[in-house]
């Protein structure tokens, strides 16, 4: 059940994206720490003169006061909370690709405190250079379970342990199964599943193998639409 908003101050947020609105705002989509996604218009945020234009910046965590009953609140202020955040290179458009996947994936007004707080260890791991495809694997995975998918790793679709050494059929929202029962879904070896239930990414079939399921997933769950920010990171890398 969503929470009330009416006037919040001093909540912790980050700014997923924004995009024009009327002749001088902005709407800035928020992923905020007690709320979830929440959607304000920052009035006169395009104006040279503006106190907050230079503060609505993506990846930074922010304090912000915002008003309003309806799905669109006015934003009434920002400060800045912590050390600047810097993302270059790859880690800025993986941190734009994790963006636009909370933007499509994520309701607005639905709180998701633990989801907040690993996404902020997340852009920070981006920040000081780890390993883009463990990073992102571990985001992509969290996400979907946070937003209640069942991507379960350490058993088959019926309930039996995951054998380390089989090749199985991973199929969204039923699970893993032996490949005679399903032409759908993306075969997968079972050690792959059970790396990722432990949160180990080191070895290279585990990061090649888990990559192209969470390819999957997220294509099940996102539809037809291409996410912008992936092409865009295809276009750059030529």
């Amino acid at each position: 059940m969503a929470i009330s908003q009416y006037r919040q101050e001093n909540q912790r947020v980050y700014i997923l994206h924004t995009y024009p609105f009327k002749e001088t705002s902005l709407i800035a989509e928020l992923f905020t720490e007690q709320f979830g996604r929440v959607a304000v218009v920052a009035k006169g945020a395009r104006r040279p003169r503006s106190s907050i234009r230079g503060m609505l910046q993506s990846f930074q965590v922010l304090l912000a006061n915002w008003s309003g009953k309806n799905e669109l609140k006015s934003l009434n202020g920002l400060e800045w909370c912590e050390k600047l955040t810097v993302l270059e290179g790859n880690a800025l458009m993986c941190g734009f690709y994790l963006n636009e996947l909370m933007i499509r994936l994520l309701p607005r007004d639905e709180p998701y405190t633990e989801l907040f707080h690993f996404y902020h260890e997340t852009i920070l791991a981006l920040s000081v250079g780890e390993e883009l495809t463990i990073v992102l694997r571990r985001f992509e995975l969290k996400l979907l379970q946070a937003l209640g998918y069942a991507v379960t790793l350490d058993q088959d679709e019926d309930s039996n342990p995951i054998i380390p050494d089989k090749i199985y059929r991973y199929e969204a929202e039923y699970g893993a199964c032996d490949l005679t029962r399903t032409d759908h879904g993306i075969k997968i070896l079972g050690k792959t599943l059970l790396d990722m239930s432990k949160d180990f990414y080191q070895d290279k079939e585990t990061q090649q193998q888990s990559k192209q399921l969470m390819r999957y997933l997220l294509g099940f769950y996102l539809g037809d639409k291409p996410l912008h920010s992936k092409q865009l990171f295809v276009d750059l890398q030529g």
